[in-house]
């Protein structure tokens, strides 16, 4: 996902560092009436002018062009505050604001980006194992599967037939043709997938991992393309998840999502349901070895 360029009208390219976009992208969806402006005059695109913005924010209309643009790429501390705050951002909002900017003021001859180790620890593996039934993931910082034990893997019905290598929960909320029907929170869940996206997309644009999932995700999915548009970043809240699977009926689960310290943002995510109700029994339906299928410490292992 190379950084955008694009011509600032002297026939100067420019690089968007990520700043000018997330600043683009978060005007155009406030309005006047929002911040207690009068909206007037025929408006070719949606949401502030930037002068309008610049006002509120207390900073003249060329610094603020300047930052869109990425020719300014050292905001201060007290004029990301303003522009979160002309700009209504949240808490998430406000913090992505300061990592784009910090992001921004790096020196442009910075090492080229790789791509993060998919190596999981042994203790990690064993945890897998000894918390059957309940599902667990190890999903990778672009939420690829990097390891699951069977109820995990069948929980998100279909994603066992993907294989190993490419399942991802990014990938079957926006390309699975069930994921809408498995997934009672849909919406939810791709809102929340696109927001890590964007975290990360903040603190490393320009990450091999990062950007094939992308790119791959705004060429096959409409969905995923006008929510990356939006420049979201408010990650997914903890609680309760309804699946409608096809094999079990209906599941509610209760999850937690932590992450892995020492690893490259590996994350953590179990699921779980009260022993003896109704959903715990579906769960261990879900973990129940079936005829002829691998064992490998219970959990799914998978290379890189």
């Amino acid at each position: 996902m190379a950084r955008e360029a694009r011509s600032s009208g002297d026939g100067v390219p420019e690089v968007d560092s990520g700043l000018g976009s997330y600043l683009r992208a978060r005007r155009a969806q406030v309005t006047p009436e929002d911040v207690g402006l009068t909206s007037s005059g025929l408006r070719r695109t949606p949401g502030l002018r930037r002068e309008e913005l610049a006002a509120l924010a207390g900073v003249s209309i060329d610094y603020y062009t300047r930052l869109e643009r990425s020719k300014e790429n050292r905001p201060s501390p007290a004029v990301l505050d303003a522009l979160a705050r002309a700009l209504l951002l949240d808490a998430y909002g406000h913090q992505h604001l300061y990592d784009l900017a910090a992001r921004a003021a790096r020196c442009a001859s910075e090492a080229p980006r790789t791509s993060a180790s998919r190596e999981i620890r042994h203790g990690v593996l064993v945890l897998l194992d000894e918390l059957r039934p309940n599902p667990v993931f190890v999903l990778s910082r672009t939420l690829d599967v990097l390891n699951c034990n069977p109820s995990a893997l069948r929980l998100f019905a279909g994603l066992e037939a993907q294989p190993p290598e490419t399942r991802s929960i990014a990938r079957y909320v926006f390309l699975h043709p069930h994921a809408p029907d498995v997934l009672d929170d849909w919406d939810e869940q791709a809102r929340a997938c696109v927001g890590r996206l964007r975290v990360l997309a903040g603190a490393d644009p320009e990450a091999p991992d990062l950007t094939s999932l992308v790119e791959e995700l705004l060429s096959k999915s409409r969905e995923f393309t006008e929510l990356w548009s939006r420049y979201d970043v408010k990650p997914h809240a903890q609680g309760i998840k309804t699946f409608h699977h096809p094999h079990v009926g209906e599941l509610r689960l209760g999850y937690e999502s932590m992450p892995l310290e020492g690893t490259p943002a590996q994350r953590f995510v179990v699921f779980y349901a009260e022993p003896g109700s109704v959903d715990y029994d579906k769960m261990v339906l879900l973990d129940m070895d079936r005829p002829g299928e691998r064992k490998s410490n219970g959990a799914d292992h998978v290379t890189a």
